[in-house]
């Protein structure tokens, strides 16, 4: 893949998840702990993209400290394998996917097309695995420093999962991207008539030290908000770092998706600035300027990728 030119230090250790890989389900990377006891199946995945380790580092955690469910059970997934042993601390942005965007992939006519690359391979592979859980806390975390955000989707019931957790600030609701749907989206996730659910976390830059505990807290505060695991588990941990004293929703209006070979941004926007006016200048994509559709219109994680097809940045609004 393209690299992006990068001036964040790796401060993150970058956890060895080899011990991990075997697995016990018959799925490299993913390891199933049954209770035996009903209730639902839940899952925390990390690795979607090769270089955002922080959900490595919280799925180390749990293995590490011998988390496991006290009814239905609890899958923990490293996805894609391939792409974070790639991972170079001198080359950060170079292993983000081998192939192709493993997040871009979660449609039926794309799983199931003739199309091949090491992402689908991996992502059909891992399919019926995930065909199987009820509730999916997915790890990431983003290009630029800036405070968490919880991607609770277009539906209202990733919104209430998200209030429910009582934490990140910021819970945006969003579409996805025009270059393909993502896992937090797939099938019954994304079925408002489904029970099923999903949300997706970023934790903050990528390579950033507290991008990892802050995955570790999400986790466990997950996992106690479905009643999955004791309630002592993590809890001197979570003393230190308490929830906000409110949430705020940003609904998603729509992505901005670069159209041509150029786009430039006309600021160094860092993320969740507030434009005031309508009509001001976000950049210029080619010949054609893009400007705010609204009053107070929020920048949500603006990218470093600007190629042709992809989001260079999404608006929204708060509304909550």
């Amino acid at each position: 893949m393209t690299t992006t030119p990068d001036d964040y230090p790796v401060e993150i250790d970058i956890p060895d998840i080899t011990p991990y890989l075997a697995g016990n389900t018959g799925i490299s990377g993913i390891t199933c702990f049954d209770s035996g006891t009903a209730g639902p199946h839940v899952m925390i995945s990390a690795i979607v993209h090769g270089n955002e380790p922080c959900g490595a580092v919280a799925l180390d955690w749990l293995f590490s400290n011998n988390v496991r469910p006290k009814q239905g059970k609890l899958s923990l997934g490293f996805m894609n394998i391939e792409a974070y042993q790639a991972f170079e601390p001198v080359d950060p942005t170079a292993t983000r996917w081998i192939d192709e965007d493993f997040n871009r992939l979660w449609d039926l006519s794309t799983l199931n097309s003739s199309r091949q690359s090491s992402e689908l391979s991996r992502a059909r592979q891992v399919r019926p695995w995930l065909e199987t859980v009820d509730m999916l806390l997915d790890l990431h975390s983003m290009q630029r420093c800036q405070t968490p955000l919880m991607m609770a989707g277009p539906l209202e019931k990733g919104r209430d999962l998200a209030k429910r957790l009582g934490t990140p600030e910021h819970i945006v609701a969003d579409a996805g991207h025009a270059a393909g749907k993502r896992m937090r989206d797939f099938e019954d996730f994304g079925n408002p008539s489904s029970a099923k659910k999903a949300l997706l976390y970023e934790a903050g830059q990528h390579w950033e030290a507290v991008s990892g505990p802050r995955s570790v807290e999400i986790a466990l505060r997950f996992l106690h908000m479905l009643d999955i695991v004791d309630a002592t588990i993590g809890e001197e941990f979570l003393k230190s770092r308490p929830c906000p004293d409110q949430q705020r929703v940003i609904q998603v209006t729509g992505p901005v998706t670069i159209a041509s070979d150029e786009f430039s941004f006309a600021q160094d926007f860092k993320g969740m600035e507030v434009l005031p006016d309508a009509g001001t200048l976000i950049g210029q994509d080619g010949d054609l300027p893009v400007v705010t559709p609204y009053d107070d219109c929020v920048l949500i994680m603006p990218s470093r990728r600007l190629w042709k097809g992809q989001t260079a940045v999404r608006l929204g609004r708060f509304v909550d």
